[in-house]
């Protein structure tokens, strides 16, 4: 199913009847990466999935994007399909919009798998570093920009000229003062070997949350999927 957001077309699906939870996946992905989860809540909950703009089958950007203005995809989306006071759960980057979105909407609780919320400051690889010296000097802009696509990360070397700007702009927003507005219970779930959202990115975020539970399970990034059944479980007690 279509809708009209921000002048893009959305893709979603919604199915099953009771009260509202609505699900964000991750960057580069889609719908299908959060099905699972919606399939085994459906009986007790109404299910809302969305592709985000320049994913799935929905319509990219004009322009890069920021965390803010997927915030503002999702408050239009609640508003246009009369989602009540939703569960939301998000992975990864859907749980940072989540946590933006979340931050001042009405909501009845939040589930984050994975998601990074506090971005701190990094020693930089040689490779990044050598690219900001390299475009400082005159006419290697354009060189820089080049040599991006083969020294970046796989999200940045898949993503169009307009979402490589966006992502850029996604990873690097701290989204702490967001995270410490939300009072509604949320519960952080992740995956032990977490490489792209180390584990001790959640028990920070835990620590500025009103009232936040961090669950640990074996697994990577995706532990949400590695261990469907007993996050199912998990869920199923919470919402």
């Amino acid at each position: 199913m279509k809708i009209k957001v921000k002048n893009l077309t959305v893709n979603y699906i919604q199915y099953g009847e009771g009260s509202d939870i609505l699900l964000l996946h991750g960057w580069g992905q889609n719908i299908e990466m959060m099905k699972p989860i919606g399939d085994q809540l459906c009986s007790n909950h109404r299910i809302t999935i969305i592709d985000f703009p320049g994913f799935g089958k929905s319509e990219e950007p004009l322009v890069p994007w920021t965390i803010q203005d997927y915030s503002y995809c999702v408050e239009d989306v609640v508003k246009q399909l009369q989602i009540k006071k939703p569960t939301v759960i998000g992975h990864s980057f859907g749980g940072r919009v989540a946590i933006h979105y979340c931050s001042n909407h009405p909501i009845k609780k939040l589930v984050l798998f994975g998601s990074p919320c506090i971005r701190e400051q990094s020693s930089l690889p040689l490779s990044v570093k050598f690219l900001k010296q390299v475009k400082k000097f005159p006419g290697m802009d354009a060189f820089g920009e080049k040599m991006k696509k083969y020294i970046g990360s796989r999200d940045y070397k898949a993503a169009s000229p307009i979402m490589r700007k966006t992502l850029v702009s996604v990873v690097n927003e701290d989204l702490s003062r967001f995270a410490r507005q939300i009072e509604e219970p949320t519960l952080l779930i992740w995956g032990e070997h977490d490489t792209e959202a180390p584990l001790a990115d959640a028990r920070e975020l835990e620590k500025i949350m009103v009232d936040a539970a961090l669950i640990v399970l074996p697994g990577t990034h995706y532990a949400y999927l590695e261990n469907l059944p007993q996050v199912i479980r998990i869920l199923n007690e919470f919402v």
